[in-house]
């Protein structure tokens, strides 16, 4: 499977990310063998937090046996620096590791969360304090917000390593600031630092639909058909992400494995005709996180 740099953390990783959300439906037979089947198929970059359920217990077995070929992020809510230690150890202590390669600030979607983090006695200077004694290696965030919000965060973190964010066809194809994660994706690339694109997958919003009656786990209503989740990859790929991350849903996990091993591209045309294509679908992103 194609590796990239991720950013300037000298590590190379896959053209796809693992999300170990999806481990939280599996018993723990079922997250091994699943574990076990995307370190098969070569991807080398693996996502969890603690707020996907069981995902860090389940994760925590095969990750002890692969530690060596797994880099791992997680990534937290808590925006103080006590609360984000609290965090990071508790997430070690699940995982059953003693570092984490990339710590992430979990769904950055404010302003004032922002201020929040940056502040001397925010969520950064734990994860600072924490690099300083070895339990985690790099710093990240993570956020479904607005692109400007992200490219403030870019300004205002200096150490700040890799970027997670939406891009798909759809938020492509709307010509507006709210949804320009091209120009997080320049930036960051300008700036050396990694890009992990989630989101990649969504077909909409799951609307009115009682959670009862969703076939897919996911938050969003994803693509399900292997010939739309290779096109959708390829996409997502195509723009110069990083790595794609798979959609929550045990049962997408295979077919994104094998859109991301037959990568080979796709061209502008295959993309703006895809981005036409679906101009007019409603965006996954969540309209209130814009606000």
């Amino acid at each position: 499977m194609e590796t990239r740099p991720l950013g300037e953390t000298g590590h190379d990783s896959t053209v796809m990310t693992f999300g170990a959300i999806a481990l939280n439906w599996l018993t723990q037979e079922g997250a091994n063998q699943m574990v076990e089947h995307v370190l098969d198929a070569g991807v080398n970059h693996f996502d969890v937090a603690p707020t996907y359920g069981d995902a860090e217990l389940k994760l925590g077995p095969k990750l002890r046996q692969h530690r060596d070929e797994i880099f791992l992020g997680c990534k937290t809510q808590a925006r103080d620096y006590e609360g984000a230690r609290e965090k990071l150890e508790r997430s070690l202590d699940r995982l059953g590791v003693d570092q984490i390669d990339l710590y992430q600030v979990h769904g950055l979607e404010y302003e004032h969360e922002l201020d929040e983090i940056t502040d001397d006695d925010g969520a950064l200077a734990a994860f600072r304090d924490a690099k300083d004694e070895g339990l985690i290696e790099h710093i990240g965030l993570t956020s479904h917000g607005s692109p400007q919000l992200i490219l403030d965060a870019i300004d205002r973190i200096d150490d700040l390593e890799t970027l997670m964010f939406p891009m798909n066809p759809v938020v492509v194809g709307k010509d507006d600031d709210e949804h320009d994660y091209a120009a997080v994706l320049e930036r960051a690339e300008s700036e050396g630092v990694g890009t992990l694109g989630i989101k990649a997958f969504a077909r909409g919003p799951w609307g009115e639909r009682p959670e009862a009656d969703r076939p897919f786990a996911n938050w969003y209503e994803p693509v399900d058909r292997p010939d739309e989740i290779r096109e959708r990859f390829d996409f997502a790929a195509a723009q110069g992400l990083t790595s794609v991350v798979n959609p929550g849903d045990p049962k997408l996990v295979t077919m994104v494995v094998d859109a991301a091993r037959r990568y080979d591209g796709m061209d502008d045309a295959a993309q703006r005709a895809l981005v036409e294509k679906l101009r007019h679908e409603e965006s996954p992103v969540p309209e209130q996180l814009h606000h």
